[in-house]
């Protein structure tokens, strides 16, 4: 770019430059933000034609903005849409913008590279010892309450039946409905909150973790946005990216912890997990017979 100063949101760019603006400039940017997705990848005379202006109105737009070009420009609206930026921050946005960068090697191929990607950041940036820290104290709970944003609500399900299985007390919150209060309320010193929050945490949450820090809970937070209000004391967390900006948010990162989890209490639990399973198999096996 042109600008080494360029502002990263286009709404910014527009103020930055808004006295530089024509009545054709304008008509351009209404185009291009009334439709971010179609407004991202079109060329320059396609923009203008739609704001009903010379062809090559949109190219003295991007340099009166401070790019070299209009390839430049629509790059930075495309980069946008990836990031998630401003008028760009939907997830119809997103979904278009890894569309896009697909290309011509194919969503399955790009998905794939993403995740890969994704595990070997996994693998740089949570320690061993994280994942021990969080097995035990699931170990030493009396009752273990799930709860999620987002696709983490699929995996505090998934936990809490994992955990059930393995012969510890454990709640799915999202799974209790209207009586998620009558839960809760039974809350102690010696339960842990073990939450799964993508993209951000909700108010209900952050209701339920004021509630367990009351009640002296711990916390555990399972995340990939760094939740400052959480820590506490008697808070752990565990938070990793599921993909970078414009790619796939891995469900594989979160769920490969999740398995480490399970798996390390498993070794640390003096084969309270090995005889729970082993139990819960002659009694699902007896019930298949009964019902057959």
């Amino acid at each position: 770019m042109n600008n080494p100063n360029l502002a990263s949101d286009i709404s910014q760019i527009i103020t930055q430059n808004f006295e530089k603006l024509t009545d054709a400039d304008t008509r351009i940017l209404k185009v291009l933000t009334s439709d971010p997705i179609r407004g991202a990848f079109e060329n320059s005379t396609e923009v203008s034609s739609r704001a009903g202006v010379h062809p090559a109105s949109a190219v003295r737009l991007a340099r009166r903005l401070g790019f070299s070009g209009y390839p430049e420009f629509r790059s930075f609206l495309q980069n946008s849409l990836m990031e998630g930026q401003g008028e760009y921050a939907d997830p119809t946005a997103r979904i278009a913008a890894r569309i896009a960068r697909a290309g011509e090697g194919g969503l399955l191929s790009s998905l794939i590279d993403s995740e890969v990607a994704a595990l070997e950041h996994l693998r740089e940036s949570v320690r061993d010892a994280q994942v021990r820290e969080f097995a035990e104290v699931l170990l030493g709970a009396r009752r273990i309450y799930t709860a999620g944003t987002s696709h983490g609500t699929a995996l505090a399900k998934l936990m809490a039946m994992r955990l059930r299985r393995s012969g510890y007390d454990a709640v799915d919150l999202g799974g209790v409905g209207q009586h998620q209060i009558e839960w809760v309320y039974t809350m102690t010193d010696r339960d842990v909150l073990f939450l799964s929050c993508f993209r951000g945490t909700t108010q209900q949450l952050k209701h339920l973790t004021d509630i367990a820090t009351e009640r002296g809970a711990t916390c555990l937070l399972l995340c990939d946005v760094d939740e400052d209000y959480l820590k506490g004391e008697k808070t752990k967390q565990i938070c990793v990216s599921r993909g970078g900006a414009g790619e796939s948010q891995s469900l594989v990162v979160p769920m490969t912890i999740a398995n480490t989890i399970i798996l390390d209490l498993a070794s640390i639990d003096a084969g309270k997990t090995m005889r729970s399973l082993n139990a819960f198999k002659r009694v699902r096996e007896s019930y298949r017979c009964a019902s057959s």
